[in-house]
């Protein structure tokens, strides 16, 4: 029966690959056909098994008359030697009673602490719709257009800070690190197939991801994720592509714990540097967006990551276990541990000079075009562009946590590590630059860290971490985090207030000291930044309501000033946020809010759009009850204007333009969503609302116009055999 099921999914694997050639994405088979074989092969040892046991029945069956004495002995030997070893449960500490019971579960890995996060393999239809990995959060980002491009978010606490090649900065929500990449424990082989696409042929934009993870005991399981976007471009010289593959094993015993990995990311973004004139989009009579004029030619960023990762620790309780221990999670304990993670970065810019020219309108009385440059500066080579850097970071820590009581005791677990980074950096000088020469500087900082945690029933949390460079390269940098949460109930449900506080000093980042290429060189010597934070948050999930206060205080924050260019604010900058999260359902009509009004006292530094909000309404019903479940909807994005960012396709980088205010347009989009069985499928018109305001301001980031009126079709596909 087993192998019949699991040969089933496999005919099942062979059709999705069928339907995917077909779909132009041959190219990737290749990641399908392995999670295939993988599938045959767990299949093939369920047959072996399936044989072995249907021998020994035969075995005792095949005699006939009635049972002699002796016969059960011989027949318990007869099974004893069929029978595999029963398998140990999953025991360890990381996971509680409710978790165990679930079919299938992930979670993610704290790298610095002997801890993990929690989550349900995703199979809902909430957000199926959201296919930009950077539109799901929060009131979203603001980005240069294509899918598998640059984005930066609205809100200004979760934008990403890179201490580490701080070029890849743009490209966060696409990358794999061992913080997110997720680990499974499943009964049975999981296996998630997902593919969307949208537009035309030459202006196709498509989505292509894989899931496999299968569980070789209770305790020890691998799984393999690959996901492709990738965008051909509505205008001219726009394209992208990310390619994002992660390889992970996990072994989560009773004492032992191991997490390990392997993350490939790519990116490769054809840049237009936007358009030359705006209002270019107006005009009724330019239908083909493809014509417009942009400002770049042939400008184009690659960008490769590899990463290499090992986490693992080992308990050793304080007090003797006995049979009915199920795990060392509610004793004294103590555990070891090591990490350990080689990262390597590298970034290649080409351009040519006769691509980077482009006429504008000339303003004077003369009236006619002017020839203008996108670049004022060559610094190497007149005519062309190659910049190449690289980045290498060996990290290699150990760590000690002390468990006194009771893992969940008002005191948990205290944690104390040390550890030391190991810099390489690689960059052209001016007098190899043709010859392919480069210029390698190491650094290495030594730090140590610290936590605590602890919990009083249900009704208090709270922690804290720290972590401090006592010498070498980032010497005097530290981070401080506090946290607790109070919890009340209301007929068994929670309302959670909760505080937060954090505390950054930090070096500037070597790239924002140290660059030199063809159209930008810097020099710096910047202070350390240093940033406080506190953050109030008021969580009642039963009312689908979550509100909350942020303020920062930012001093010599480094930004990227109008000229593209790092820059350090000699004063204090701060922020204040006010935001609201609200699901309201009303039988099967849902409500959903998302509300952020924010306020910067130094807009050129820290800009950020007074008024952001993302709403989404749907109703949802059965076709049939258990096999088919349907969301008609709309989604609608909008924020107030502002000095929006402008982007630099050189540097890759995000920079703080004071040209043009940008916002006040509404994007909005009408959905379909449905569940049949273990099938998703979602079709949306994304800008519907195009043509319909007489505004046509469709950009958030300068020059940059967003996508037109488009049909999107998605597909997602979950096995379980």
């Amino acid at each position: 029966m087993k192998t019949r099921m699991l040969k089933n999914v496999a005919e099942k694997f062979k059709q999705t690959l069928t339907f995917a050639a077909g779909m132009r994405i041959s190219a990737h088979i290749p990641v399908v056909v392995f999670a295939l074989l993988l599938a045959e092969g767990a299949a093939g040892q369920y047959g072996n098994r399936q044989g072995m046991e249907q021998t020994g029945m035969q075995g005792m069956q095949g005699r006939s008359g009635p049972l002699q004495p002796g016969d059960g002995e011989q027949q318990a030997a007869q099974q004893d030697t069929t029978r595999r070893k029963p398998k140990k449960p999953l025991e360890s500490y990381f996971f509680d009673d409710s978790t165990r019971t679930q079919q299938n579960f992930k979670w993610t890995v704290d790298t610095y602490r002997n801890r993990v996060d929690v989550g349900s393999v995703d199979t809902m239809l909430l957000h199926n719709q959201i296919g930009y990995p950077y539109l799901i959060h929060d009131v979203g980002d603001a980005y240069i257009g294509p899918l598998g491009a640059g984005s930066i978010p609205l809100n200004y606490n979760r934008r990403p800070n890179f201490r580490d090649f701080k070029f890849a900065e743009a490209f966060y929500s696409y990358l794999y690190t061992p913080e997110n990449v997720p680990f499974y424990n499943v009964k049975r082989p999981f296996t998630q197939l997902s593919y969307s696409m949208s537009g035309k042929k030459e202006q196709q934009e498509e989505s292509l991801g894989i899931i496999h993870a299968q569980s070789v005991s209770p305790s020890t399981g691998f799984n393999l994720n690959y996901h492709l976007r990738q965008t051909r471009g509505m205008y001219a010289w726009q394209g992208a592509k990310a390619k994002n593959f992660s390889m992970a094993f996990d072994h989560t015993g009773k004492r032992y714990t191991v997490h390990a990995g392997y993350i490939y990311n790519m990116s490769d973004t054809k840049d237009n540097g936007g358009m030359i004139t705006d209002a270019d989009l107006r005009d009724p009579s330019i239908e083909l967006t493809r014509i417009f004029t942009m400002r770049l030619e042939d400008a184009r960023n690659i960008l490769k990551n590899n990463r290499y990762y090992l986490v693992q620790s080992y308990g050793l309780p304080l007090k003797k276990l006995t049979d009915e221990d199920f795990s060392i999670a509610k004793h004294p304990s103590i555990f070891v541990g090591n990490a350990f993670e080689y990262s390597r970065y590298w970034k290649k810019y080409t351009d040519t000079r006769s691509g980077t020219i482009f006429d504008v309108p000339d303003t004077t009385a003369s009236g006619g075009v002017r020839p203008t440059e996108f670049y004022n500066n060559w610094f190497v080579n007149q005519e062309a562009s190659r910049d190449s850097i690289f980045e290498s970071r060996l990290s290699n820590r150990i760590f000690m946590q002390l468990q006194p009581w009771d893992r969940n005791a008002i005191v948990g677990v205290i944690d104390g590590g040390i550890g030391v980074d190991l810099h390489q950096y690689y960059r052209f000088n001016p007098d190899d630059y043709l010859t392919g020469g480069r210029n390698r500087r190491r650094e290495t900082s030594y730090y140590v860290y610290g936590s605590v945690e602890g919990m009083f029933r249900k009704y208090l949390a709270w922690g804290a971490d720290m972590k401090y460079n006592y010498a070498g390269f980032r010497a005097g940098d530290l981070d401080l985090d506090g946290r607790i949460s109070l919890s009340a109930y209301i007929k068994n449900h929670p309302v959670t207030l909760a505080g937060a506080f954090s505390q950054r000093l930090a070096s500037p980042g070597y790239w924002e000291s140290n660059y030199y290429s063809n159209h930008y060189k810097w020099f710096n010597s910047f202070e350390k930044e240093s940033e406080t934070r506190f953050n109030v948050t008021l969580k009642a999930p039963f009312l689908g309501l979550e509100a909350g206060l942020r303020q920062s205080l930012a001093t010599n924050k480094i930004y990227y000033n109008a000229q593209a260019m790092p820059a350090q604010h000699g004063g204090v900058a701060s922020l204040t946020g006010l935001y609201i999260h609200e699901e309201v359902p009303l039988g099967g009509l849902h409500l959903n809010h998302r509300v952020l009004l924010q306020w910067s006292s130094a807009p050129e530094v820290i800009p950020v759009p007074a008024f952001s909000a993302f709403v989404s309404y749907f109703y949802e019903f059965n076709i049939v009850r258990g096999v088919l479940r349907l969301q008609l909807g709309i989604d609608g994005r909008y924020n107030s204007l502002y000095y929006a960012f402008g982007y630099n396709p050189a540097t890759a980088q995000f920079y703080n333009q004071r040209e043009k205010r940008l916002g006040d347009y509404p994007m909005i989009d009408a959905f379909i969503n449905a569940k049949w069985k273990r099938m998703r499928i979602v079709v949306k018109m994304q800008h519907l609302d195009q043509g319909m305001i007489e505004s046509y301001n469709y950009f958030q980031t300068l020059h940059y116009p967003l996508n037109a009126r488009v049909l999107k079709l998605g597909i997602s596909w979950g096995f379980y055999d």
